[in-house]
């Protein structure tokens, strides 16, 4: 599957999500996507799934250095040791002894910016994970976070997909030279149907879920992690890099998207970026 190579790490531009699966389902997801050739899965502390991802990775027989593993730290615990601690008690259920990148989830301004970054390098200085970076930051935070950790943070994981126009928050992260790690990229499912999705799909024999992901990993520094529970569907996701949209599909598909598609919008999500 393809890379992208960004602060010195190759991630798989496709990944698995994990949310919000549980128990044996998740599992056997993960199991079942290593065997048929993906190597990235993307998982977090909140999602209380990393036991169960950690028996897919072993189920696989895969060899660790073979596979890519994101997981996260909920914004409840940002304070440096806390920060430290659940880094520490993810690899214990991962079963792992590192994980490739380490995200804070969700910004918490009761914690100064400068204590958190400082924690996550301390983790990469520790060995605990090979890179470090962000999740559901602004266009501005990334700037300020980036600047704060010297240009060492590789991503930032938000929600993003056709209907969600992300451009402060690109711009920010091509300047940053960080990558975006797209959450929800096909809307929970609603660009099944969409007329414009549709219609490219047509052309190219491809569903709307297909044309979509390829869109978002045709641009630059994108990375995505469609969710599925359905093995079958791993096999769909994946066939995504037998085809290429033109301009102007890719245009057409990027002007479905404005500030009002976000999909996920919790009390604790900071103020969003305004298109």
């Amino acid at each position: 599957m393809n890379h992208l190579t960004v602060g010195g790490i190759d991630i798989p531009v496709l990944g698995l999500g994990t949310w919000p699966l549980k128990d044996e389902p998740c599992r056997d997801i993960v199991r079942a996507a290593l065997e048929s050739g993906w190597d990235h899965v993307d998982t977090a502390a909140m999602y209380a799934n990393e036991k169960a991802v950690g028996a897919g990775l072993r189920a696989s027989g895969r060899a660790r250095d073979s596979y890519h593993v994101t997981t996260k730290v909920w914004h409840d615990n940002l304070d440096p040791e806390k920060l430290i601690r659940s880094c520490e008690d993810s690899l214990d259920r991962l079963g792992l002894d590192h994980v490739d990148l380490f995200l804070i989830h969700w910004p918490n301004p009761r914690v100064p910016l400068n204590e958190q970054i400082e924690a996550l390098l301390e983790l990469r200085q520790r060995g605990w994970t090979r890179a470090v970076g962000v999740s559901n930051f602004t266009a501005a935070m990334v700037r300020e976070a980036q600047d704060l950790a010297k240009g060492q943070l590789v991503a930032n994981q938000v929600e993003y997909h056709p209907f969600l126009s992300q451009k402060r928050v690109r711009a920010a992260l091509e300047a940053a030279g960080m990558a975006l790690i797209a959450y929800s990229p096909i809307a929970k499912g609603r660009v099944i149907g969409n007329e414009t999705i549709r219609d490219i799909g047509k052309r190219h024999g491809k569903s709307e879920v297909q044309v979509t992901l390829r869109w978002l990993l045709q641009q630059e520094n994108t990375i995505a992690i469609p969710k599925t529970g359905t093995p079958a569907r791993l096999a769909e996701n994946a066939a995504v890099f037998d085809f290429e949209l033109d301009e102007a599909e890719m245009a057409a598909i990027s002007a479905l998207g404005s500030a009002k598609g976000r999909g996920i919008d919790p009390d604790w999500a900071p103020d969003w970026d305004k298109e």
